[in-house]
């Protein structure tokens, strides 16, 4: 699919006089617009592997005025270059519906294995480390990532005294609720592309007061790297109508476990506590299917009470 954007349109035009140098930032950008836009002009060259003053010029030959307003249009770029619908066409315009199951399931697969075989297992230990030494755990994830956040947050209050999960309403109340966080604490932020600026800020933010900053995001590259001592890195698949973050979650499972390993006699305490408050309050239902030949019977506790 061709899509219709004036930086890929200088981009094509120019391209076969750019240097060799002015290439490699075409191709890049081309391949990871939706990183580039949150990158410094040092840092872009870095990634590329050229000087910053190549990345100027580079703009320049575009026929930008500097730096920023290229990024200007870059920006735009990221919100222009392709909608769910569009992603969904990309993707799965090919294929038959009967395909659909084993394709996206295959796809889950797949990530789940490049990212078993790639993940820093000393970043991975470092993260538990860190979370189990935090005084307080701060846990930020937006939009299609906020589930994950609310995943994790789910679990580590059952292992952990004092966790918080951030609410994304507005920049300004992420930063109220982040105003008294310091170096003995920890923030864990969740971002996959479209990357959040709301939790860029944030980590930003908690990086300057000193906290430790852990990322799960899909590659070194991302913006919210910038801020993180320690980074967890898992595929996801942003080419669908739907954001794939099976890996992500998988990646959540692991380090909630090493977590209960490390706090097991904490955790069957709280756990048992618990059973007993689900039980004094009802929270759970008694009632038990069991099968009788071909129907379905239920079977409860002889002192339950029932209840219209």
């Amino acid at each position: 699919m061709r899509i219709n954007n004036e930086l890929l349109q200088k981009i094509d035009e120019k391209y076969p006089r750019l240097s060799k140098g002015q290439k490699k930032l075409a191709n890049y950008i081309r391949k990871d617009y939706d990183k580039a836009a949150f990158l410094t002009a040092a840092k872009m060259g870095e990634d590329v592997g050229v000087s910053e003053s190549t990345v100027v010029r580079f703009a320049m030959t575009l026929g930008y005025k500097g730096y920023p307003e290229f990024q200007k249009a870059l920006e735009e770029l990221v919100r222009t270059k392709l909608n769910s619908i569009q992603r969904m066409e990309v993707t799965y315009g090919r294929i038959s519906q009967g395909e659909i199951l084993a394709s996206v399931l295959q796809s889950d697969i797949e990530k789940i294995k490049l990212t078993m075989s790639n993940i820093d297992h000393e970043a991975f230990e470092m993260a538990v480390d860190t979370i189990l030494n935090a005084k307080k755990i701060y846990i930020i994830g937006i939009r299609s990532c906020a589930p994950l956040a609310s995943f994790l947050r789910f679990y580590l209050q059952l292992i952990c005294d004092d966790v918080v999960s951030v609410s994304s309403n507005s920049s300004s109340e992420i930063f109220e609720q982040l105003m008294r966080i310091n170096s003995n604490d920890v923030i864990i932020g969740i971002s996959f592309p479209r990357y959040s600026m709301r939790t860029l800020k944030a980590l930003e933010f908690a990086s300057s007061r000193k906290a430790k900053v852990i990322t799960l995001t899909d590659s070194v590259h991302s913006p919210i790297n910038l801020y993180s001592s320690c980074n967890l890195i898992a595929r996801s698949d942003m080419a669908s109508i739907v954001d794939s973050l099976v890996a992500p979650l998988s990646v959540i499972n692991a380090l909630v476990v090493a977590l209960c390993m490390k706090k097991q006699k904490e955790v069957v305490t709280t756990l048992e506590a618990l059973e007993q408050i689900w039980d004094e309050y009802q929270v759970y239902s008694k009632d038990e299917l069991n099968m009788v030949t071909d129907k379905v019977e239920f079977s409860r506790a002889k002192d339950e009470d029932v209840y219209e």
